[in-house]
This record gives C-alpha cells, sequence and structure tokens, in this order.
C-alpha cells in the first residue's frame, strides 16, 4: 500500500508470513521511487531477526538483493535505509562485522559500512552522468563495462574483511568468492569481483607512489592488471574508494595521477608492443609543446636541446613549455624561481634551474617548508650543460594552492636563502610550531621498503612514517648525507601516515644494490623518519 508516496504494509504480520518481503518492500521503493512508511520501518526491525539461513539461500531474496545493489535509481538511500532497519547485517553476515566498525586513522571520516554505502552511492551517481565534471573518465567507463554489476559488487566488498586479522584485501576476495555467487554472478563475474577486492589498493600505491614517467613502472602495472576490463573496473572503483573517504580527501592532484596512469596503461594494453617508442613520444611531445609555445617555438630545437629524452617523457607538455621559457630568461644566471599556480594539478607550481649539486634537493625542500608548503610531487632532472631544472608542486597545510603573490614571493625568497645558507635550515626547520597536532595522537612506526625491480635506472625507496612537518626535509637531509641523488619524489598522505617515495641513484648514476650500503641507508632514513631531534651541525 502506498500512503502519501510511502510505501506501508497490510498487515503487523506481513514480513512473517514471508521474511523474503523484508527486501521486496525496500526494492520495490527503490524502483517506484518511493520513501517506507515509518510504520513499515518500525516492523522491518523488528522482524529483521527472520532474515536467517533459509532466506540467505533464497534465490528471489538474493536477485532483490542484487536489484537495489545495481539499481539506477538511488542504491545508497535504499541500501542506508536497509542498514538502518538491521536486514543488511544480516542478510550478509560479513557486512554485519564491519556495520559501525570505527576506522582509527586521520584518514578516514566514516565507519565501514557507511564508507562502503557513500562509495556505492558515488558509483550510481557517475553511472547517471551527475558528476561528468569532477569525474570525466570514470563517467566514460561505465558504459565500456561488459558487466556493470561487477563493479557495483566489488564496492560492496572492497573493505568486508577490515578488522579481522591478516589482509582485508585478501580475505576480502575469499569473501567475494563465497558470497557472489550466492547473490546471483557466474563464474566470470565472481572471479574478477574477488580479483578487484584483492587488488583494490593497487592502482592508487601506483599512481600516487611512482613515478608514472618510468616504464617499468607501467610495465609492473600492466602484467597485473592484464585486461582493459580490468583496469576499468579497478579504475572507477579506485576513484569511488578515495571520494568515499571523507571531505577533502579527493583533490584535482589525485584525479589527474590516476587519468595519467589509466591512460598509460590503457595504451600499453591495447597496443601492447606496437606502443610508441622513446623516440616517437618524445618526438610527440615536441611537436605539443611546439603548438603551446607560438611565437617561441623555436625553444624546442635550441633550449631543448640541453634536456635529455627522460626529462621529455615524464613532464607534462604545459610544464615542458613554461620550463624552457624559464631556462632561456635564465641563461647565464646562477639561479632563478618561479613560482606559479597550475589549476590541471590544484597546486602551485615552483620550478628551481640552478647548477646542479649533492643536496640541491634537500635545501630546496627545506625552503619551501619554510614558507609555509608541503610538496606534494617533485621531479628532478639535469640538463647537459650541468644546469638542474626542478619542478615540485606545492600546497598548503590544508591541500591548497598558494595563489597570492605575497605567498609566492615568500616561496622564491626561501628557496633563494637556502640555496645561498643565508639561514640554518636544521635548527630552523626544527623550531617550526607543528602544524598538525591531531596527528601527535597516532604512533606511526617508520618503516623503511627498497625497490631494484620497479625501475630499470633507480633503486626506488618508500619511508612510511607519521606525517609530520619537515618530514620530508628530513628524509631528504639523510639521502644527502648517505650521498644518494634524488631523481624523483612522490609524496602520499593518508591521514596520520606520510608515504614518501623517491627513485634514487649513487653519485655515479647507478642503483644501490650492496646489503651492507642499504642497511646504512635504511639506518638513516628510520632516524629521520623517526620522533627524536637530529642533530644540527650540517653545513
Amino acid at each position: 500500500k502506498v500512503f502519501g508516496g510511502k510505501i506501508n504494509v497490510p498487515s503487523d504480520d506481513w514480513f512473517s508470513q514471508d521474511p523474503v518481503r523484508l527486501l521486496e518492500i525496500f526494492a520495490l521503493a527503490d524502483s517506484e521511487r518511493l520513501e517506507i512508511h515509518p510504520d513499515a520501518m518500525r516492523l522491518a526491525v523488528r522482524d529483521a531477526r527472520l532474515i536467517d539461513g533459509k532466506v540467505r539461500k533464497s534465490a528471489r531474496a538474493n536477485a532483490l538483493f542484487l536489484d537495489i545493489l545495481t539499481s539506477r535509481n538511488d542504491p545508497e538511500s535504499t541500501l542506508r535505509w536497509l542498514n538502518e532497519a538491521g536486514i543488511f547485517g544480516r542478510f550478509i553476515p560479513d557486512f554485519g562485522r564491519v556495520n559501525a566498525q570505527m576506522q582509527f586513522d586521520m584518514y578516514h571520516h566514516y565507519t565501514v559500512d557507511e564508507h562502503t554505502i557513500r562509495a556505492i552511492g558515488l558509483l550510481a551517481r557517475i553511472e547517471r552522468g551527475d558528476l561528468a565534471t569532477d569525474h570525466p573518465l570514470a563517467t566514460t567507463l561505465i558504459p565500456k563495462l561488459q558487466s556493470r554489476r561487477t563493479v557495483y559488487a566489488a564496492v560492496l566488498l572492497h573493505d568486508i574483511a577490515k578488522g579481522r586479522h591478516g589482509d582485508h584485501s585478501v580475505l576480502g576476495a575469499e569473501v567475494a568468492r563465497k558470497l557472489c555467487p550466492r547473490l546471483g554472478l557466474d563464474p566470470d563475474e565472481t572471479a574478477l569481483v574477488s580479483w578487484l577486492v584483492a587488488h583494490h589498493l593497487q592502482l592508487s600505491a601506483t599512481a600516487f607512489k611512482r613515478d608514472l614517467a618510468d616504464w617499468k613502472t607501467i610495465t609492473d602495472f600492466v602484467g597485473v592488471v592484464q585486461s582493459l576490463e580490468r583496469l576499468r573496473c579497478l579504475t572507477l572503483l579506485t576513484i569511488v574508494d578515495i571520494r568515499a573517504v571523507g571531505p577533502g580527501v579527493w583533490n584535482s592532484w589525485k584525479r589527474q595521477l590516476i587519468a595519467e596512469l589509466y591512460n598509460l596503461s590503457e595504451e600499453r594494453l591495447r597496443l601492447g608492443h606496437a606502443e610508441h617508442g622513446r623516440a616517437d613520444r618524445v618526438e610527440s611531445k615536441k611537436r605539443a609543446v611546439t603548438a603551446i609555445l607560438g611565437d617561441n617555438a623555436a625553444l624546442v630545437d635550441t633550449v631543448g636541446a640541453q634536456l635529455v629524452d627522460a626529462y621529455w617523457i615524464a613532464e607534462p607538455d604545459d610544464i615542458i613549455a613554461m620550463n624552457l621559457v624559464q631556462l632561456e630568461r635564465a641563461k647565464g644566471t646562477p639561479l632563478d624561481i618561479t613560482t606559479e599556480y597550475y589549476a590541471a594539478r590544484g597546486a602551485t607550481l615552483v620550478t628551481v634551474i640552478a647548477a646542479d649539486h649533492p643536496g640541491l634537493f634537500y635545501r630546496i625542500a627545506g625552503g619551501i617548508h619554510l614558507a609555509g608548503g608541503n610538496i606534494i610531487d617533485a621531479r628532478i632532472h639535469t640538463a647537459r650543460n650541468g644546469m638542474a631544472v626542478d619542478n615540485f608542486l606545492v600546497q598548503d597545510p590544508l591541500g591548497r594552492p598558494f595563489s597570492e603573490e605575497n605567498q609566492l614571493a615568500r616561496l622564491r625568497t626561501a628557496i633563494a636563502d637556502a640555496l645561498a645558507n643565508r639561514i640554518k635550515l636544521v635548527p630552523q626547520l626544527a623550531a617550526r610550531p607543528p602544524a598538525r597536532l591531531r596527528a601527535n595522537a597516532f604512533q606511526v612506526r617508520p618503516r623503511v621498503e627498497f625497490d631494484n625491480k620497479a625501475s630499470n635506472r633507480f633503486t626506488v625507496i618508500e619511508i612510511n612514517a607519521r606525517d609530520r612537518p619537515a618530514l620530508l626535509n628530513r628524509l631528504a637531509r639523510a639521502l644527502f648525507e648517505s650521498r644518494l641523488i634524488v631523481h624523483s619524489a612522490h609524496i602520499a598522505t593518508y591521514g596520520a601516515r606520510a608515504a614518501d617515495t623517491f627513485y634514487v641513484t649513487d653519485l655515479l648514476g647507478e642503483k644501490i644494490d650492496q646489503p651492507a650500503r642499504l642497511k646504512a641507508v635504511e639506518r638513516k632514513l628510520l632516524k629521520a623518519g623517526g620522533e627524536e631531534a637530529l642533530e644540527v651541525d650540517v653545513a
């Protein structure tokens, strides 16, 4: 019965006559775009206990639940009603285990069940086209899926095993293998959902913590993904997972990196060995930059001749164009610093051109921090004439770009002072007040991981530690003192935890592979990532 746009039941024992109706009424409300009458909701809450093994095995009940989950209307609201009535967790007992489960960190804003329901709602909004401006890539991907219900099921199950002993991705994949057939998914769909749950952190870890300009990064990632369908589903799952974490977590920087990884991987999967070669990619970049420069197009052949292929491949077209103009202007000067708002990544682009020398990255990072900036990405290059061309993406502590001229000037001055030794970096950095007091409540044990297989040219070092002011500079100093050259840095934060990744070589440009050397570097980085004060007697 419908009263005032709300569905009600005809009698007090309506659900007890057939407990599957507990799901049917919510499926009907969704399909007809109606609300549940308060009296019916009260009875549903009372009778939720009728959901037992028999109901869970019912093909009709599982079909109704799958209809709700994959609805093109408003699955978020309907699933939240189911959860509030106590039906969701009884029908999917594994979901009941994460119901109201807190996540004790500064990254996640919601309980596991609420995060999951919000993620499903975001996926539905993307599919309806409601978020095409914010998520153009995701909006184009959903119509290309062979089975849309696989990605909905993967979103439902991606965190289903949180709070258990063990890797929640691996344990969640096991849940998916058992639950998906019950819900009515076929073997191929079940296998895909299980794979997505097992690898649901893979894309974000690669996009945010690896160098996407490194050919080996894409090779390794594509080796895991292996198909376009997996890539599309994983991209969608990653986007809604991050967006549903809480306000302020998703930003244009993350959107850009995910899109870049998707596009590079999609090309590799489509073309395989026919993918554009290194020389072709460089020439393609040069043509694009020529078009951007217009009257200054000659710089591509003059100034651009000083830049190695790795630079052309690593940097976006628009940044290359800006770098070329700056390099031309900086001829004959020992130092040139530009700072400008970079809308494509929601950050401030800081470019430093200076004579390359050990410790350059460490000092620039210190100057940026003293000016109140957080580095979110860095690429370090050396031109054929020995000049460093270093590009940094910088935000303030709240994740916003510096855009006011006084802020930009402060950045330039602080970097110049740091490079000229006009300030003592270590004591001044140590004296700065903490900017994120809430992080002090969390313990994050520093951890260092070395990977000599992730890149053909560099040793990749990932350091996990508690996020706090000057952490990056402490790590950069440790690398400098270890006589390592930083070629790129990739900074990711997850609430109280920072994950900083560096692509490094020794002073001769070789990987670090001697066990004793690796152990010594590890000790320095662990000390830098720890909480104790560092010595200040450094030039």
